[in-house]
């Protein structure tokens, strides 16, 4: 099976090459598995594989806990994007590589991995691609799956490969999942029972770091009550600047944050906003610390304007803090399942979310369960929530407060999916 597997995806190679950025050498070489490695010394030596940046912020956790608790690791970090790999070397420092990921074909996955030599390999929720497992465990490698996560949707995806994803999962020693529902689907696809524990999500883990926000940014939230709407989708951010233009006939002095989960799609949603008729600000624009002249492109002050398009990467967590409200995208239309819900709840913010949050169903249901959120379907739903915890400060204090509770209750994962790598791992 698996050699009509890879059989199958060469003549897909050049089309897969080009969607991932495959036009720049460098990131051919590394997509084809044959990037130069520095000559890293350590042990135990690990791969720990993430899909992209909201992947690799839930592995964050687990990386660093390895690190401390095996501080002569050799850790290589791969992603299937350039932008997973930027960010983790920003929230995974220390390790000693950060590569795009091999394509999951056996010459490129067998270059990768006679480069590394991994002794552990940990693979980031739903990326169950088949080479990584069967070639890892093939040369001795022990084979984690870690926060295990399996839609409905896409169990109704893998019942076409069945066959293929039951021998990939033949070859994992650990299957470390986020629910009971996530482990019966493992189970179902050909996981060994005997190694699927439910740890629960590491995304939910409290950490005490808050990431430092530049001058101009925290200049443009000061004193404001703000509106974030993060991570959002096609479409979503015209319901939101809908709800925004009728919010602030009562609310004159609400701002807003608009952070599209893709930055490919920042120069559509400026001519978004500039339809609307909103004066904004670009954060790529804005002066960094330290600078001493303005943005290169002269904009108002925003001080004066009232929204900012959050056009940069890794700034958002650090926004989360100073908002009043966020939505959190992703989530209003099929099929992208929703974004990580647990990032404004653990700041106290109150959240606000679609009907589509499939991927963060176990933390949607539980803020939704504690008071810390709601549900809404449409631009009228957004204004109307948004309008009644503006207009009273103590009830969006309370429902602030039932979010950061929901992201208690969430806490551990990372923690207990530690404990049993640890026991996997050994001693070194």
């Amino acid at each position: 099976m698996t050699a009509l597997y890879n059989m199958l995806w060469y003549p897909a190679l050049p089309f897969a090459l080009i969607a991932s950025g495959g036009s720049r050498a460098a990131n051919r070489r590394e997509r084809l598995g044959t990037a130069v490695l520095a000559d890293a010394q350590g042990a135990p030596r690990i791969w720990i594989h993430a899909s992209s940046v909201g992947e690799v912020e839930a592995m964050r956790p687990v990386a660093l806990g390895l690190m401390r608790d095996y501080p002569n690791a050799m850790v290589v970090v791969t992603t299937m994007t350039a932008a997973g790999r930027a960010a983790a070397r920003r929230r995974i420092a220390g390790a000693a590589a950060y590569r795009l990921a091999p394509l999951d074909c056996g010459s490129s996955v067998r270059s990768f991995l006679a480069a590394v030599r991994p002794q552990f390999v940990l693979i980031a929720e739903t990326e169950l691609w088949p080479n990584y497992l069967i070639e890892s465990a093939r040369i001795g490698a022990k084979v984690a799956i870690v926060n295990g996560r399996i839609s409905a949707r896409s169990m109704r995806r893998y019942r076409y490969i069945r066959p293929l994803i039951a021998e990939a999962l033949m070859h994992t020693s650990l299957v470390l999942t986020q629910t009971p529902d996530d482990a019966r689907r493992f189970r179902t696809l050909g996981a060994s029972p005997s190694n699927i524990t439910v740890t629960g999500n590491t995304k939910f883990d409290l950490d005490d770091e808050t990431p430092p926000l530049r001058s101009a940014l925290e200049q443009f939230c000061a004193n404001r009550t703000v509106l974030v709407a993060g991570s959002t989708a096609p479409g979503e951010e015209r319901m939101v600047l809908t709800a925004y233009r009728n919010l602030t006939e009562r609310f004159p002095g609400l701002a807003l944050v608009l952070a599209p989960r893709h930055l490919s799609r920042a120069d559509q949603i400026a001519e978004e906003i500039r339809s609307a008729g909103f004066i904004y600000d670009r954060a790529s624009l804005l002066p960094e610390d330290g600078a001493t002249g303005i943005a290169s492109i002269p904009l108002p002050s925003s001080v004066n304007t009232s929204v900012l398009l959050l056009d940069t990467m890794g700034e958002l967590r650090g926004l989360y803090p100073h908002a009043t409200i966020a939505f959190v995208g992703g989530s209003m239309l099929p099929p992208r399942g929703g974004q990580n819900l647990t990032e404004p709840a653990a700041a106290s913010v109150p959240v606000i979310f679609g009907p589509h949050y499939e991927n963060q169903q176990h933390a949607g249901d539980v803020i939704l369960e504690s008071g810390g959120g709601r549900v809404v379907a449409d631009a009228a739903q957004i204004e109307s929530t948004c309008a009644e915890w503006l207009a009273d400060d103590e009830a969006r204090r309370a429902v602030g407060a039932n979010a950061l509770r929901a992201v208690e209750r969430l806490a551990g994962g990372a923690a207990a999916t530690l404990n049993h790598l640890s026991a996997l791992i050994g001693t070194y």
